[in-house]
C-alpha cells in the first residue's frame, strides 16, 4: 500500500518529457503561433498565449495578449509571409526560450511592410501545457543588397 502511494506521487515526475522532447514541443508550438499570427487566427493565438503575456519590441513598445488578439481580430496587419527560420530552443526545467529569425511581408494599416528581425520567445510549462509568456523582438534588420 505504501509503495502504491509512492508510485502515485512519483508518476507525474517519471512521466515528464525529456528536455529534447520539450524542445520539440515548444518549437512546434511556436511554429503554430507564427502561423496563427500570419492568418490572424485570434482563437489559436488565445490558446497559446498566457493571460499575462507581454511582448516588447526593439523600439520599446509593449503589447499585451489583449492587444495582439484585438489586432488579429481587426486584421490590423495582413500577411503574405510571416515565418521564422534558424529556430533554436533551450530548455531549463519548466521554462524554454526559443530564438529565431522572423521574415515578414504584407501590409500594416494598408501600407506595405517587409522586414526581418530576431526574436526570443519564452514559454513556461503550466498545468495546461506550454504557454507563451514573454516575447522580445529586435529592431528590423538592415536590408541586404
Amino acid at each position: 500500500m505504501r509503495f502504491a502511494r509512492l508510485l502515485a506521487f512519483l508518476a507525474p515526475a517519471l512521466a515528464r518529457a525529456t528536455p529534447a522532447d520539450d524542445a520539440k514541443a515548444v518549437a512546434a508550438l511556436d511554429t503554430q503561433y507564427q502561423k496563427a499570427v500570419e492568418q490572424n487566427d485570434a482563437a489559436a493565438m488565445d490558446r497559446i498565449l498566457a493571460d499575462d503575456f507581454v511582448l516588447v519590441t526593439g523600439r520599446g513598445v509593449v503589447y499585451t495578449k489583449a492587444d495582439l488578439l484585438r489586432d488579429a481580430r481587426n486584421k490590423t496587419e495582413i500577411y503574405e509571409r510571416q515565418e521564422d527560420s534558424q529556430q533554436k530552443v533551450r530548455v531549463w526545467g519548466d521554462t524554454a526560450v526559443l530564438t529565431a529569425l522572423l521574415s515578414v511581408k504584407g501590409t500594416s494599416g494598408g501600407k506595405p511592410i517587409e522586414y526581418q528581425l530576431w526574436f526570443s520567445d519564452t514559454y513556461v510549462r503550466t498545468s495546461k501545457g506550454w504557454r507563451y509568456v514573454f516575447g522580445q523582438a529586435s529592431l528590423p534588420l538592415p536590408k541586404t543588397p
